[in-house]
């Protein structure tokens, strides 16, 4: 009887082994274990976004009034962007003000996913650099950060957004924040 060469057991034992670590990856619950440094602390100025609607671009008044809004960094080149896009407009729609920072884009390119699939912002610039995001820590797009009437940061969500995250997370840190808001607001 031949011998089997214990080796032959290395490949399929790495497979499953790298098979485990994608699944884990794959199916865990909280996309958003990265820490971010922004939470709790006042939001980014927004000095360097420049127009790209015919309104003006958001400022840094925009972030620090007007009770809860979402910032949300996006893209017409990134396809997660596309797949969150009908979320943000059910949430235009209900109400929610949404500032839109277009990242690292091209306008034209830009404007033109928004003419195809609505424009869910309230206000809106483009940061052509990549200045603006680096200053709020965004690493990759979307990201979505909930802000309070007094511009602070209470919330960071890398990725798109699914109703399941709205449920669990949007929703729930911003009526946390209009718990805590003034009478003002």
């Amino acid at each position: 009887m031949a011998k089997i060469n214990p080796y032959v057991a290395i490949p399929p034992i790495i497979f499953l082994g790298l098979a485990g670590l994608f699944y884990f990856g794959l199916t865990r619950p909280d996309s958003s274990f990265l820490p971010s440094m922004m939470i709790g602390r006042d939001a980014p100025a927004l000095i360097k976004v420049e127009q790209l609607r015919e309104d003006p671009a958001p400022t840094d008044a925009d972030l620090r009034v007007d009770g809860v809004k979402l910032v949300n960094f996006w893209a017409s080149w990134c396809a997660p962007c596309r797949a969150e896009h009908p979320i943000l407009m059910g949430m235009a729609e209900d109400g929610v003000n949404i500032i839109g920072l277009n990242y690292k884009d091209q306008k034209d390119n830009a404007l033109a996913f928004l003419e195809e699939l609505d424009d869910p912002f309230r206000k809106i610039g483009t940061d052509a650099a990549g200045r603006t995001g680096l200053e709020w820590g965004v690493y990759g797009i979307p990201e979505t950060f909930v802000i309070d009437g007094n511009g602070k940061v209470l919330y960071r969500h890398p990725g798109p957004l699914t109703q399941r995250v709205l449920e669990e997370q949007i929703y729930p840190a911003m009526a946390a924040a209009l718990e805590t808001a003034p009478a003002s607001e």
